[in-house]
């Protein structure tokens, strides 16, 4: 299903930004979750304002009340889940020494693409994408927009230079999806193929 030469060891870097489509990064954050990986969280100041109105959820704004809240929310295990605040420069993910084997932007707004894409470093988001760029880790980015200008491809197309894999939030259709839910899943997996972590989330082209 998964090739083993794909699986990713260790903890695996996840942010969202204030693109439209929390849902897909906090049902990745879950499928993580459950299949008992570590995360490192890092949520944008935009990306706090978009997961409301997109959710139930309410999500603190300080680093270790969302830790606690979103672990208790997916049933994380002590340690599981960590949760870094936009400026925490300390965070294991800022440094090349300590940093994750695998990043994922989830969903990624066009801005932070941009800042990705000119190594802007002025969060911890994109200084962590930084790293991942310099360390030649796994970057995937989600990217949420439409439609896209010139100067979202030229990004998208500079970074997939580089070896970032570009994954615009574009679900499937022939698993005959039947909610919104599906629709997510569909994307969540592909992200997980990437990972190397198959989480049976939505049927494969060719199967019954």
């Amino acid at each position: 299903m998964v090739a083993e030469q794909n699986s990713i060891s260790g903890p695996v870097a996840l942010a969202i930004t204030g693109a439209s489509g929390s849902l897909y990064g906090l049902r990745l954050l879950e499928c993580l979750i459950r299949a008992e990986r570590q995360v490192y969280l890092m949520i944008s100041k935009a990306g706090q304002v978009v997961i409301p109105i997109e959710t139930a959820l309410n999500v603190p704004s300080r680093a270790g009340d969302a830790e606690v809240y979103l672990s208790r929310h997916f049933g994380a295990a002590e340690g599981q889940l960590r949760v870094f605040g936009r400026e925490q420069w300390t965070a294991p993910v800022a440094s090349g020494s300590n940093a994750p084997q695998a990043m994922v932007v989830c969903p990624c707004s066009t801005g932070t693409l941009s800042a990705i894409a000119t190594g802007a470093s002025n969060n911890l988001i994109e200084r962590a994408a930084d790293v991942a760029l310099k360390e030649q880790r796994k970057l995937i980015l989600m990217v949420r927009e439409t439609p896209f200008s010139a100067v979202h491809l030229e990004n998208m197309l500079k970074l997939a230079r580089l070896g970032v894999v570009i994954m615009p939030a574009s679900p499937g259709f022939y698993h005959r999806p039947e909610s919104v839910d599906d629709l997510v899943d569909f994307m969540v997996a592909r992200v997980l193929d990437h990972l190397g972590i198959d989480a049976g989330l939505a049927r494969r082209w060719g199967e019954d």
